[in-house]
């Protein structure tokens, strides 16, 4: 009876544990399927989105410094962190361009607390400044939003138009990317909306979708990243879906990079570059930063 209690009582440390911790340190040798389904479905919400643009009055923050801004602090419908470069000011008359960044199954949470929000700084470019490395071409907004299970692509989209709707925003030049989960949010994103999605060009790590529908890709950039050695997302993910959009003849021809010998934790490297040179010479080369080619598009 004492071991079988021990055992017990084991199992609920661990897990208590292991709930606290980054997308890398919680979701290895989870089956793939198990990534966004680990509690109840985990599927986005069937309500209606916030109307985001009905008497919002905003919100404050500095600029040069990365902020915490929890649920109900906003009318966005997100907990998420924001960064707005030094630079930035309203009376640019061309805008600054907006980065979403889609964390991995690992921060997920409710966008309530601190403790489960700064997960989401642990990786991607959230993690770049809170380190300091961040350094695009062009200074960029980064809103990074925190959600409590796949991603929903009616919410984000009203999630945009509350930033689009606050801020000196380049409409044109609206970007996003993600990792694991945030990589299938990116596929359900622009497959729910195409040509209406805000996004001019996409960058999806060691992602997948249930769909493979090429067609509403047609007109916005698609660079997909994968490891070979993904053992939690196949590689068959990413490769599927670029294979969809290039059957419907886009307008700018989707790209895989496959990094060899790297597991599902891949966007490391891909996000501070230091993958640039590695890839699969039997797919699209990693030769230049993705925020890089990022800004060379627009809507």
């Amino acid at each position: 009876m004492k071991l079988k209690l021990f055992k017990i009582i084991s199992v609920c440390i661990l897990t208590s544990v292991l709930g606290f911790c980054s997308d890398s340190e919680t979701i290895q040798n989870i089956n793939q399927k198990e990534i966004p389904n680990s509690e109840e479905n985990n599927a986005p919400p069937t309500e209606p989105p916030i109307n985001n643009n009905q008497g919002s009055q905003g919100f404050v923050f500095d600029i040069g410094k990365q902020e915490i801004f929890f649920l109900k602090e906003t009318k966005s419908g997100y907990g998420f962190y924001f960064y707005a470069p030094s630079t930035y000011n309203t009376s640019d008359k061309k805008g600054f361009p907006l980065l979403i960044h889609l964390h991995g199954g690992g921060a997920r949470g409710e966008g309530t607390s601190e403790p489960s929000m700064n997960r989401i700084i642990y990786d991607g470019p959230p993690s770049l400044i809170k380190n300091n490395t961040w350094n695009p071409p062009t200074p960029m907004i980064v809103a990074s939003p925190q959600s409590p299970h796949l991603w929903d692509p009616k919410r984000l989209h009203s999630f945009i138009d509350y930033l689009i709707t606050n801020l000196n925003i380049d409409t044109s030049r609206i970007y996003m990317t993600g990792f694991s989960m945030g990589g299938r949010g990116i596929f359900d994103y622009v497959t729910e909306y195409g040509d209406q999605a805000h996004t001019a060009a996409v960058v999806p790590i060691a992602g997948w979708s249930e769909i493979n529908n090429g067609k509403p890709f047609k007109n916005i950039a698609l660079w997909a990243f994968h490891g070979d050695s993904d053992n939690i997302v196949n590689i068959s993910g990413s490769k599927n879906m670029v294979n969809a959009i290039n059957k419907n003849a886009p307008k700018l021809k989707a790209k895989l990079t496959v990094l060899p010998r790297v597991n599902h934790f891949s966007w490391p490297k891909v996000y501070d570059s230091s993958g640039i040179g590695s890839a699969d010479p039997a797919y699209d080369d990693f030769d230049i930063t993705i925020y890089k080619w990022m800004l060379k598009h627009s809507k």
